[in-house]
């Protein structure tokens, strides 16, 4: 396997493959993996591309579906890809990344923040995003300073993400002094959490903090309000697309969420952000930091003159620093940036009466 992948014509186009999951309950977070990878390929392409190379995009479904996500990986291996950008859930780029291995590929993802993925000291894993334990030490600090005297519930998905992220921010807020006096798991794809929510009524709850996506979160805000729960939830970037609103509705309001820094509002990002909005797209959540994997990847092969999946790898454990649109990211010998940062969000009603995060920056 690894033979295919490192076969490329050394001045024939630079594969790299996408693995994002259009369809599925997650498809939201899908699009703006396939979104701000087109774009930045289309950029670097238009550039001249990496020393007059350019980047052949393959692109895989994987629908955020572990299975899926394995297929979409031997897929893209035996077309002879080298580099890898995605998938976007952390439960899709675990089990994929061993194929990746296995197959010579360099991956990047933009999204997945389960510590797992780069703990197991493999050379091939890489992210633009910071960890659970990361975020989860801000969002426990939060709670701590804020809510510890509250009645916390702690609910997750049962999927490497939401379960990661709910214990590390468990952990902080019981190492602060806090505690939980519910935690619950739920199954996502479900539309019907009312036993849930009778639950958390039952314990006076005053404060959910959900590990997991969007969908579910929309959804068990809205049967919570909708049974008379007025307690406030907190989620992490799983939260992010502007989806959550249009499931939870006005429920959404008052919201809050960890989340990295709006990439949006970096000026390095502003030719990125205008041609995406040309083609009437918001880069909202991960659609950037997917973009930034793609200029990752492109720096090492102009660094290296390389298309080699080790050679690449090797580069990137160097720690050098790289400008993307998300600003500057330079990498450890695990694959994780040396410069993680989480803020807190408050999804608020603005003056045009729509809800949103951006620019809803708390305090610590």
């Amino acid at each position: 396997m690894i033979g295919v992948a490192q076969a490329q014509d050394k001045d024939g186009p630079l594969k790299i493959g996408i693995s994002a999951g259009v369809t599925g309950s997650y498809a939201a977070f899908g699009v703006q993996v396939k979104n701000g990878a087109s774009q930045a390929i289309e950029d670097i392409n238009k550039a001249g591309g990496i020393k007059g190379r350019l980047f052949e995009p393959v692109y895989g479904d994987d629908a955020s579906d572990p299975k899926q996500g394995v297929s979409v990986a031997n897929k893209l291996a035996a077309d002879g890809v080298t580099m890898v950008v995605g998938p976007f859930a952390s439960s899709v780029s675990i089990p994929a990344s061993d194929v990746y291995l296995d197959a010579g590929i360099v991956q990047v993802t933009p999204a997945s923040t389960n510590v797992k993925f780069t703990e197991r000291g493999m050379w091939n894993t890489f992210r633009t995003c910071g960890r659970d334990d990361q975020q989860g030490v801000v969002a426990g600090t939060y709670l701590a300073a804020h809510f510890k005297d509250k009645r916390i519930a702690f609910v997750h998905d049962k999927s490497s993400y939401g379960r990661g992220l709910a214990q590390e921010t468990q952990m902080t807020l019981k190492a602060k002094g806090g505690k939980a006096v519910l935690v619950e798991g739920v199954n996502p794809g479900e539309k019907d959490y009312s036993a849930l929510v009778s639950k958390l009524k039952s314990a006076n709850v005053e404060l959910v903090y959900y590990g997991g996506y969007h969908t579910e979160a929309g959804l068990i805000l809205r049967q919570m309000r909708d049974q008379g729960l007025k307690a406030i939830l907190i989620g992490g970037d799983g939260l992010a697309p502007k989806e959550f609103v249009q499931i939870a509705g006005d429920a959404a309001e008052g919201t809050l969420m960890t989340f990295s820094p709006d990439a949006r509002k970096n000026p390095k990002a502003q030719a990125a952000v205008a041609a995406l909005k040309a083609r009437k797209i918001d880069p909202d959540a991960y659609t950037l930091y997917t973009y930034a994997a793609v200029q990752v990847l492109a720096r090492a092969a102009a660094e290296t003159g390389s298309s080699n999946g080790k050679v690449l790898a090797d580069w990137l454990h160097r720690g050098q620093t790289i400008d993307t649109v998300v600003g500057p990211i330079a990498y450890d010998k695990k694959g994780d940036i040396t410069r993680p940062d989480y803020l807190m969000y408050a999804w608020t009603k603005g003056a045009d009466g729509k809800i949103d995060y951006a620019g809803n920056e708390l305090a610590p």
